[in-house]
């Protein structure tokens, strides 16, 4: 995918997995990025040429940091919310799950997305832009120990379907990337082997022919799109 040299995206949660590597391929292919992470002392070496701030998408302060780091650029062509919370490891029973660590969950899967669509329509809408939430195959299969994360993720589905009929001029997907061997899967499943999951990187192309080709808003597989991109 080539882009304008123009194009910017901001992408939630690039400290590591998915994100940090949708984020080399947008400057690969001469996007602007800009990238926040609560863990980002690396990123100025893992990301040359992102513009990199640190903080959590759950905090009212670091979104005014993404705000003033948008505001050099002038506009938002892509709005990522990959930034997500697991909830306790092991993954306990929604008999047993802590109600602050659910609502810590709700906070970063569904608040704070909200938060940032509705502080950067106005850049998305003068771009006719594309918001790409993450979600999880969690969001609509009841798996056991995933109650308070996969609630969360059926909540940001609903959340893009309705932002989705509210602003047609936008595209608004809510991706499910399948099983990925990261940090977070790992602690899903404390102790397994989780060698058989594919790369995040293996899950890039599938985002960006979707950046790329536009199609109806709408929830999205990875996998099925990928296919049928091919």
């Amino acid at each position: 995918m080539t882009s304008t040299a123009q194009s910017t995206a901001l992408i939630t949660g690039a400290g590591r997995g998915l994100g940090l590597a949708l984020a080399r391929s947008l400057i690969a292919d001469g996007w602007r990025v800009v990238v926040d992470a609560r863990r980002a002392g690396h990123l100025a070496a893992d990301l040359p040429g992102a513009l990199v701030v640190a903080g959590d998408v759950t905090d009212p302060g670091h979104r005014d940091d993404l705000a003033a780091a948008l505001r050099a650029f002038g506009r938002l062509d892509v709005l990522v919310n990959n930034a997500s919370d697991l909830g306790p490891s092991p993954l306990p029973r929604l008999a047993d799950v802590p109600l602050a660590a659910a609502r810590r969950v709700l906070e970063t899967n569904v608040l704070a997305p909200l938060a940032l669509v509705q502080r950067f329509l106005p850049l998305l809408r003068a771009s006719g832009g594309i918001i790409v939430n993450v979600s999880s195959d969690a969001a609509v299969e009841p798996y056991v120990g995933w109650g308070a994360y996969g609630s969360s993720k059926a909540a940001l589905d609903q959340l893009s379907a309705v932002l989705a009929a509210e602003e047609p001029g936008l595209a608004v997907y809510a991706v499910d990337p399948g099983d990925m061997r990261t940090e977070m899967h790992q602690a899903a499943f404390p102790g397994e082997d989780i060698s058989d999951r594919q790369e995040p990187e293996a899950v890039v192309p599938a985002l960006l022919r979707l950046i790329t080709t536009r199609p109806p808003s709408g929830r999205v597989r990875a996998a099925d799109f990928a296919g049928s991109a091919a």
